[in-house]
């Protein structure tokens, strides 16, 4: 039926999402969701949201989310006006690309990153050039201070997990400042430093968050972007023309409980932290190259088996985890970091993979 199609779909080459198969007892470290539960107030949240009055549900809920993004200034000292939430921060960035990446001058980002950067720029016809990560697969920030229509980069970056310091993100946004910098903070809470300190300083920055890995919220999508008032302005004049009320009334009650539940969040992410140290360890005993990572992955690869096979033999055994085709990479795993006891699974699994060959 591509003759009903408009112009330009066939052009497209859509994201593909982490598989999410439906195999029994799998041990599944491919998506990078986190390996624990939501919070308790989140549960109890959503289920105060249902039991107070269902009926509820037959209106439409807040379309501004107000009290999700009075939760989100109040934790970066911020006011509301700084503050832009959607369905997950996909649906945030799809915003982004419309609102603030559509210039004259190509965008830049990183030739290794997120590969719906890529995909957003063909579906809203926004221009882009590819740099290069090192041979150590970090971003360098001089590659960047040249003219471009806007820059955009994970941090820490996906797939290799590899972080920016604060400093060298404070020297690429003073190098740009006729340029938005969009800096997506999906996995920061796993061992960087967030850039949200430097938006009273830096008009051009914009921070995007995800409530999916740190607060373990990925079947709920939840994500927000924090920013001069301007560039939220933007975000929310491109929302209200698209999808006036993207939030349901239970994501945005679960999204206050775990905004506020801090304790919990750290206690969380903590425990990801020390396992993804242990992993390294296990791995690179096994003659792992494991790259430097504040994620809640690791990215590694091993310089006598193919990554392909191993990903293959590691799936015969019921363990899912991320191989990418990419021609620089095509010898790297990235694996997410499970549960203390998924991860000497996936350990004592490679060993016995390792000695068997």
């Amino acid at each position: 039926m591509s003759q009903f199609w408009s112009a330009g779909v066939a052009d497209l080459t859509p994201y593909v999402p982490g598989e999410q198969p439906q195999m029994q007892r799998l041990i599944k470290l491919n998506t990078n969701e986190n390996p624990y539960g939501p919070s308790p107030r989140v549960v109890a949240a959503i289920r105060e949201a249902l039991g107070a009055d269902a009926d509820a549900l037959k209106l439409y809920p807040d379309p501004d989310a107000r009290r999700f993004k009075q939760a989100i200034a109040t934790r970066f000292g911020l006011d509301v006006a700084n503050v832009h939430v959607g369905n997950g921060s996909d649906e945030v960035l799809a915003n982004v690309f419309q609102g603030l990446l559509k210039h004259d001058k190509p965008i830049l980002y990183p030739d290794i990153t997120y590969s719906f950067y890529p995909v957003y720029c063909g579906l809203y016809g926004v221009a882009f050039e590819t740099v290069p990560l090192t041979d150590t697969f970090e971003i360098a920030v001089d590659d960047y201070l040249k003219p471009n229509g806007g820059i955009i980069f994970p941090n820490p970056n996906a797939p290799t997990g590899r972080v920016l310091a604060s400093g060298e993100i404070e020297r690429l946004l003073a190098g740009n400042p006729g340029s938005v910098v969009v800096i997506d903070e999906a996995y920061i809470d796993f061992g960087g430093e967030t850039a949200a300190g430097l938006i009273a300083k830096y008009p051009n920055l914009l921070v995007v968050q995800t409530l999916s890995k740190s607060r373990s919220l990925a079947g709920l999508r939840l994500g927000f972007a924090i920013g001069h008032k301007d560039l939220i302005e933007a975000l929310e004049r491109v929302k209200n023309s698209f999808n006036s009320y993207p939030l349901d009334r239970l994501a945005q009650a679960a999204g206050v409980a775990a905004i506020e539940d801090e304790a919990y969040f750290d206690e969380t992410r903590r425990a990801v932290i020390e396992s993804r140290e242990a992993l390294t360890s296990r791995l690179t005993a096994l003659g792992f190259e494991v790259l430097p990572s504040k994620a809640n992955f690791v990215f590694v690869r091993h310089p006598a088996h193919d990554a392909a096979q191993l990903a293959a033999a590691l799936r015969e055994r019921s363990i899912i985890v991320r191989h990418f085709k990419h021609a620089r990479i095509a010898q790297f795993l990235r694996v997410t970091v499970g549960t203390e006891a998924e991860c000497v699974a996936l350990s004592d699994a490679l060993s016995a993979l390792l000695g068997a060959t």
